[in-house]
């Protein structure tokens, strides 16, 4: 909305968006610090807000590691900057080892994720189970 009103120039708009999120994530995330999962799904988000920062504002997707997932078909997309969040991995990727590099294949499902989201999905389900815990523990209370 932003650029279509001429506020932001489109290059800036989507850096913009992406460091509002982290920031208000980053926020939330501080504020519950003291549910220890949450800690990994911090590293998570830090660590994929610094690979997209470092490439533009773009998630580097590994084309290695889209094929392993039987994703090839997406490669065109991403060499013709089609998608606004991934770019194709290439010579001039930073912070490679953070990017999409893991590819993900479990019955019909298929995606291609970064280590990053690894620790953001280990720190959700830790969180959860903490909750549990917690709520078991707190409903056998006297």
């Amino acid at each position: 909305m932003g650029t279509a009103r001429g506020l932001f120039p489109p290059e800036a708009a989507g850096p913009i968006a992406k460091s509002l999120v982290v920031g208000l994530v980053g926020y939330g995330l501080w504020q519950n610090r003291h549910l220890r999962g949450l800690w990994l799904v911090g590293l998570g988000l830090a660590s994929n807000a610094l690979v997209i920062f470092a490439n533009g504002g773009h998630m580097p997707v590994d084309p290695a590691a889209l094929e392993r997932a039987g994703l090839e078909a997406l490669v065109p997309r991403l060499q013709a900057r089609y998608d606004a969040v991934h770019s194709l991995m290439d010579e001039s990727t930073r912070l490679g080892f953070l990017a999409d590099v893991i590819p993900v294949r479990i019955l019909s499902y298929a995606n291609v994720i970064s280590p990053g989201d690894v620790c953001l999905m280990l720190g959700i389900a830790l969180t959860i189970v903490e909750g549990a815990l917690r709520a078991k523990r707190g409903s056998r209370a006297p």
